[in-house]
């Protein structure tokens, strides 16, 4: 008897040419499954058995008559419902045949690549499989089984259909329609009936579990088998062992859990008995991802706990064979494909015969290369190792295996990565996608996920940013993207899931409309071709025909000599910004270098030339004689941006030691700001620490000492209680390459990155605030938070010529003053002597942007041609600059396919696939700049830059101190690299007004795993 709960999937039967075959497939829209619908056709399906209400759901003609869907074959649709049917004549009987080789029905199967098979099964093999599983699950008559599974294919259709029948059973069957409304639907149907088993997946675990509260009375104690059905998963050991540990409790035992492993082809491969024996184990992912078997510790998280998935069914024989080439048995260490002999399995793939002798007649062979036995094996698909006691482990599929590099990765292993990195918070759990494309001629890992619509683009990111750093420093392999897309929006299966195949062609095809993208082609492009040797017989007019010919520009360009326009400036002479210092000290003494604004607007701290240089003197006093500090010693400056940390800078120059900037530990977040702190200050052996009397205390304090070991920090000096000596003499580099100061980062694969700049640097910056004399306006990051309006603000009051701002600064104007023209206006907010706005940054112009911050501020004076664009990186400030005295920039407009590519291909206006590209300015002066690959640069985990301003020498803005986020958009895609600069670099120095652009972006503290790497 069975017990059938409501469906709302369509459940279709193909009846073919006698003797009849059935064909089972389950869809949510037969427009949708074309690959289905040319399945059917191939079998020469006519007939197809349905439900009454699924039949009311199919769209019909006016005439009423069901239209033929495309790809598929046209079909006699008959509801099999009592209320359509008639009595059959008291003699007919059903025509039963002998268990023989003729087709018994035909399973579909869905490949890696979307394609769907019919996988055939024949009488003898079907009734075979039912009592192989009636002798492995001790099944007896008028025992009840609750089915959660899908009832019409794999190990829901031979237990809750086929194996119930041969023994009488009771099968109460609950869809997944019923579980999405009451997870805890089966369970409540176990201790109803008393069930003696019940088949489940890890998901119908994890969903009771998270609606048990809600449930009272619940005794699991008549349970004997809990067959999990995809016990195959490794990971779904992690739901078992959570169900016993709440469950246990409730009567649940821990022998009654019992999972199995099956396929299409072998059909269930191994099945745990009751009360059988339960073995793990730790495994390292290290090991695996080459094929072997090495145990690990459970201490570490780059290892893998696997369970056993009981023994080979009755009657079979099972292997293990290297998953490439020639089928050769795997040695006792090795990982490989099990491969089952039985009578119990798969006969072919329906009308495909070439592809059903590469599965369904394997040879497995021997190391002296001759067959094992004379009788066929069957590939099943899965990956694994048969353990001791003949215990089978499974580690994966060969439809999850992504092989990057050499290494074999499972999309199972990235899921549970992925998962573990709270996504409850921010994705939704079984709506993860992993594959892999193929990018320059290797396989690339790419995530798909679905983003709770609560979640923030800033969360957002650092969630993002947190799984590329666990996958790397779980599985030693970089993510090329990652891409979250709106809730809903991915395509399902028939029972909820994520179709991976027709995700990941919406992912090439370039549909995927992602809402949050973290593109990193840097962590796992590594096989990049090597540059074009330059032939020594190829002369410069060989190549500048050869480009007239061919159409093309040398990607070559080179700025103006800087030599030849400053010959009148007095501090050309000085070759060191210590020595600039003092004479600015000496020739003008009272002039303002630099002013700190507040939210307000007001001044909150000033800084002249001499104020810095006696204040410079003071420091450099207390690193020589309380600090005991030697020319060259590395001295950690942890500072918030302001004056401080520029007289620190300037008094470890007067001292010779190397300065590091570093940021500062968050008050309100110690425990995950305060390892970076101490991981910058041990790396790069820093011999003294200086900073405020305030931060002193709290890298003391109690939180402190909870996360990191506070004894082992250098010498800490408080700069606010200075001596009041001056030093004896004032260090001046012996030579132009002497060190001056370090620049250190933290990429968002968890990466420190640190430059290296020499003392000679102050010759090539010839706009800054100490050189040029000027006085620059600082405003924190925190004061343009509260204040959007400050910046402009300080702009008209100072009469400011020349602006530096970021896209972040440009878009949070556009955004929060865009109702607000008027009332600033009336202010008296004047842009008219704005000469140029520059935005600094280390991506392509973002022209949507600059052109609405020029409409939407034109009426406060701004003149369009003021707002321009620059392109700079992080060892080169400013590669390119537009001037006002130049042409309008040009717009191009490039084709997005082949920018995929890395080439270059214009197209017209409107062209389909088309991106416009804005000219980003003329190169800088004594910049050349040559066309590279742009992965060169990303494979360096420590820059060596002896003389960085000479490539390098522009102003920019402080916002560009504190973080950048450098996109590269390309039209759906985004390839983005959150570049985190420590909040103090040195660019604090720079520009004429420094402008702080607060970039909601990851922290470098939050960059935890990878660091261990260092």
């Amino acid at each position: 008897s069975c017990h059938w709960a409501p469906l709302e999937k369509s459940l279709t039967w193909s009846s073919l040419h006698p003797p009849f075959r059935c064909l089972y497939t389950l869809t949510s829209s037969p427009l949708r499954s074309q690959q289905i619908g040319f399945l059917l056709g191939s079998c020469g399906v006519t007939v197809a058995l349905t439900s009454d209400a699924c039949h009311k759901g199919l769209p019909k003609s006016p005439t009423g008559e069901i239209p033929q869907f495309k790809g598929w074959p046209k079909l006699l649709w008959f509801v099999t419902e009592s209320k359509h049917l008639s009595k059959p004549p008291r003699d007919w009987f059903p025509h039963i045949k002998d268990a023989n080789n003729d087709t018994a029905y035909i399973e579909y199967k869905t490949c890696k690549d979307g394609s769907v098979l019919g996988v055939t099964v024949t009488r003898i093999a079907l009734l075979t499989h039912c009592q192989a599983l009636t002798q492995a699950c001790g099944y007896t008559e008028a025992e009840t089984i609750v089915n959660v599974l899908d009832f019409k294919k794999d190990v829901g259709l031979w237990h809750g259909i086929l194996t119930s029948v041969m023994n009488m059973m009771h099968v109460i069957s609950i869809p997944y329609s019923l579980m999405k409304v009451n997870p805890l639907s089966w369970i409540q149907k176990v201790c109803q009936y008393k069930a003696k088993v019940a088949c489940v997946k890890s998901r119908d675990m994890h969903w009771a579990l998270v609606a048990h509260r809600d449930q009272r009375d619940i005794n699991l104690s008549s349970l004997r088998m809990l067959i999990v059905a995809d016990g195959a998963n490794p990971w779904s050991i992690s739901s078992c062992d959570a169900f016993l540990n709440v469950f246990q409790s409730k009567g649940l035992r821990q022998e009654v859990i019992c999972p199995c492993a099956s396929s299409p082809e072998a059909l269930t491969v191994a099945i745990r008995r009751y009360s059988g024996n339960v073995r793990r184990g730790v495994l390292s992912m290290h090991g695996l991802t080459y094929g072997v078997i090495r145990v690990d510790s459970e201490e570490k998280l780059s290892v893998l706990t696997v369970q056993d998935v009981g023994l080979v069914m009755p009657g079979a024989i099972m292997c293990s064979v290297k998953p490439d080439g020639i089928p050769q048995l795997c040695k006792t260490d090795e990982i490989g494909e099990l491969c089952v002999c039985a009578i119990a399995t798969g006969t072919s793939y329906y009308g495909l015969s070439g592809m059903t002798k590469n599965t369904f007649e394997v040879f497995p062979m021997t190391s002296s290369g001759g067959p094992i036995t004379e009788y066929p094996f069957i590939r099943t698909g899965l990956l694994g190792f048969i353990g001791p006691g003949g215990l089978v482990f499974v580690i994966g599929k060969m439809d999850g295996l992504m092989v990057v590099s050499g290494r074999r990765h499972n999309a199972d292993d990235i899921v549970a990565t992925a998962l573990a990195v709270e996504p409850m918070k921010f994705v939704y759990r079984g709506r993860i996608a992993v594959f892999s494309v193929s990018v320059l001629h290797d396989e690339r890992i790419v995530i798909v996920a679905e983003q709770r619509p609560d979640s923030t683009e800033e969360d957002s990111f650092q969630w993002m940013s947190r799984v590329l750093q666990a996958i790397d420093s779980i599985h030693q392999v970089g993510v090329y993207c990652l891409a979250l897309v709106p809730a809903n929006t991915l395509p399902k299966t028939p029972l909820g899931g994520i179709h991976l195949s027709e995700t990941k062609q919406l992912f090439l095809e370039g549909s995927l409309h992602p809402c949050n993208v973290l593109m990193c082609p840097h962590t796992c492009v590594t096989n990049l071709p090597k540059p074009r040797q330059k032939q020594p017989e190829i002369g410069p007019a060989s190549v500048m025909v050869g480009n007239l010919v061919s159409g093309k520009r040398i990607a070559q360009a080179s700025g103006r000599d800087l030599g030849q326009i400053e010959d009148n400036d007095q501090a050309r002479k000085f070759l060191f910004l210590s020595e600039v210092l003092q004479w600015r000290a000496q020739t003008t003494p009272d002039h303002v270098l630099y002013t700190l604004l507040n939210c307000r607007g007001t001044i909150a701290n000033s800084l002249t030339c001499v104020q810095l240089h006696k204040r410079a003197e003071k420091i450099a006093v207390m690193l020589m004689e309380r600090g005991h500090l030697q020319d060259g010693d590395h001295v950690a400056l942890v500072y918030p941006p302001g004056i401080d940390l520029i007289a620190a800078f300037y008094g470890c120059l007067y001292a010779g030691c190397v300065p590091i900037t570093v940021r500062p530990p968050h008050p309100q977040n110690i425990a995950t700001t305060l390892p970076t702190v101490k991981m910058i200050v041990e790396v790069s052996r820093s011999a003294c620490l200086m900073t405020t009397q305030l931060i002193c205390k709290l890298l003391r304090s109690r939180e402190a000492a909870a996360a990191v070991d506070v004894r082992t920090w250098p010498p800490v000096l408080d700069t606010d209680d200075l001596p009041k000596k001056r030093p004896a003499q004032i260090y001046k580099p012996s030579n132009p390459e002497t060190l001056a100061y370090l620049d250190f980062s933290v990429s968002t694969t968890g990466m420190l990155a640190g430059v290296k700049v020499g003392t000679s640097f102050c010759k090539h910056l010839r706009t800054q605030a100490v050189y040029s004399g000027h006085q620059s306006i600082l405003i924190p990051p925190s004061e343009l938070e509260t204040n959007p309006a400050l910046w402009l603000l300080a702009v008209s009051q100072y009469k400011v010529r020349d602006t530096f701002c970021s896209y972040s600064v440009m878009e949070l104007c556009t955004k929060g003053l865009g109702s607000q023209t008027e009332s600033l206006k009336a202010r008296g907010l004047d842009l008219s002597r704005v000469r140029t706005c520059v935005v600094v940054a280390e991506e392509r112009p973002r022209i949507a942007l600059t052109q609405s911050f020029s409409k939407l501020f034109k009426d406060l004076g701004l003149h369009p041609r003021a707002v321009s664009t620059s392109l700079g990186c992080r060892v080169n400030l400013a590669i390119c600059l537009q001037g006002t005295s130049g042409p309008d920039p040009t717009t191009v407009y490039v084709d997005m396919r082949a920018l995929r590519h890395d080439r270059v291909r214009l197209v017209e206006r409107g062209s389909p696939h088309s991106l416009p590209l804005m000219e980003s300015g003329k190169v800088s002066t004594e910049r050349r700049v040559k066309h590279i690959f742009y992965g060169k640069y990303f494979h360096t985990t420590s820059i060596h830059l002896l003389n960085t301003f000479r490539d390098g020498d522009s102003t920019t803005s402080l916002g560009s101190l504190f973080q950048y986020l450098t996109t590269l958009l390309v039209k759906k895609f985004f390839l983005i690299s959150n570049l985190n600069l420590p909040w103090c670099n040195l660019r604090t120095f720079l520009p004429v007004l420094l402008l702080v652009a607060w970039e909601k972006v990851l922290t470098p503290t939050s960059l935890q795993p990878p660091f261990r790497q260092l």
